[in-house]
């Protein structure tokens, strides 16, 4: 796995997406911010592309998006090939995300976890491998042809 990690969030997503680049850091990762940088309005999908387009661009690579709920800026990232965007609420989500899923972004409802929870779930995702097997095919059946 990558040890750059791409993060993006709008602005209800801002104040937790720095305290999330913080707790990266302290376990080891390079997070790479994608913005937004303040709290002034914007559109979640300025910010949850580039993160997804990171990801589909670097193989192995995991991702964190944030917005208010968590969905709008989830449905962004997964409207990209090869992306697989879960929006998580607690730490065993974030863990069968991975382990079943094999999830590739980590989306946090920012207006609706506290930090700890979010910093749990970031621990968890980042910690946790996919586990293969017959959850395998069932991710090789997400892809639409284009």
């Amino acid at each position: 796995m990558s040890k750059t990690i791409p993060i993006g969030a709008d602005h209800a997503g801002f104040q937790l997406k720095a305290a999330v680049i913080e707790h990266l850091k302290s376990l080891g990762y390079e997070p790479h911010d994608y913005g937004c940088y303040s709290e002034d309005s914007i559109d979640y999908a300025d910010f949850g592309h580039p993160v997804a387009t990171h990801v589909e661009n670097h193989p192995g690579t995991l991702g964190i998006v944030i917005c208010g709920s968590g969905n709008g800026i989830n449905m962004t990232v997964n409207k990209h090939q090869g992306v697989r965007g879960a929006l998580c609420w607690n730490r065993e989500i974030a863990v069968l995300a991975r382990e079943h899923n094999d999830a590739n972004i980590l989306t946090l409802p920012a207006r609706f976890i506290t930090e700890e929870q979010a910093m749990e779930m970031v621990t968890a995702f980042f910690g946790t491998a996919f586990e293969g097997g017959r959850h395998q095919r069932r991710i090789e059946k997400i892809p639409v042809d284009c």
